[in-house]
């Protein structure tokens, strides 16, 4: 799915497109997993696919200091352990699991209201 342009994001990173086996984040394609943030791109982050998820990439995220987290599980939305979906939000972050569509979209909205959101995707 391609977005249309939002002029008035600046320079942020803002996510142009999705699709099978892609993001596209501010004209660059991607093709492997990465935290999207407005001011950062981090390549590599995260599980080989949504069933693995450890609590050291959680522990990644929180690094980063954002307010909200949309975890991206690929094509399908696949929820993890418990303890997984407990630990962000345990230490004040909120976090949400959605397919990587649906992240991709939420962060561009929630990037607009200037909120300090993290999108991590899991590239299917």
């Amino acid at each position: 799915m391609k977005f249309e342009p939002d002029l008035s994001l600046g320079n942020r990173n803002r996510i142009t497109s999705y699709g099978p086996g892609h993001v596209i984040v501010a004209g660059q394609r991607h093709t492997r997993n990465l935290i999207v943030m407005a001011d950062r791109l981090i390549p590599g982050w995260g599980p080989a696919n949504a069933g693995g998820f450890l609590l050291e990439h959680m522990e990644a995220l929180v690094q980063l200091e954002p307010e909200l987290v949309l975890v991206g599980t690929g094509t399908r939305l696949v929820f993890p352990r418990h303890e997984i979906m407990t630990w962000l939000p345990l230490r004040g972050i909120g976090l949400e699991f959605m397919d990587t569509g649906a992240a991709c979209r939420a962060y561009n909205f929630l990037l607009g209201e200037d909120r300090r959101v993290a999108a991590a995707l899991l590239i299917a």
